[in-house]
């Protein structure tokens, strides 16, 4: 069993890896799939502890991008006896901007919420509690490339 947090900017691909690699095994925790509700960091803590009670797997795909917003998660899953597995996902600001530009609806989230979220993004740390951590970039082909984690590379956003 296990929980995996995603980190990274909106349009980055995470939901995208979500589905390519995850679907099939893991439970998706997502504060978009919650629009309507208020306290949406207390109900994706609820609904994390059920699945890791339960057993499930678990990836919950945010943004994260601070430590603050990571030790929660990390916590429980620690508490539930989960390994805890972090993916950064590793992308420019203009890619994103762009993949987000070609979305629609709900999906396509305002520039400035990118700007806001590279603006507090920071690089996640074994230190923090991770089990292990992942470099995710997204290739041209729109592939994914899952690089092991360096404490000392620089792969900014």
């Amino acid at each position: 069993m296990e929980l995996v947090v995603f980190i990274g900017l909106q349009g980055s691909g995470k939901s995208s890896f979500f589905r390519q690699r995850f679907a099939s095994s893991h439970v998706l925790v997502s504060k978009d799939l919650w629009p309507s509700t208020r306290d949406k960091e207390a109900r994706q803590r609820r609904v994390v502890a059920a699945a890791l009670a339960a057993g499930s797997s678990v990836v919950v795909d945010n943004t994260h991008p601070e430590v603050e917003a990571r030790a929660p998660l990390i916590a429980l899953g620690r508490e539930h006896g989960a390994r805890v597995v972090g993916y950064f996902f590793s992308s420019r600001l203009e890619e994103c901007l762009a993949r987000n530009a070609r979305r629609t609806g709900r999906a396509r989230v305002p520039d400035v919420a990118l700007y806001a979220t590279l603006k507090r993004l920071r690089r996640p740390s074994l230190s923090e509690g991770f089990d292990s951590l992942y470099f995710v970039r997204l290739a041209a082909e729109g592939d994914f490339v899952v690089e092991a984690w360096r404490e000392d590379a620089d792969a900014g956003p």
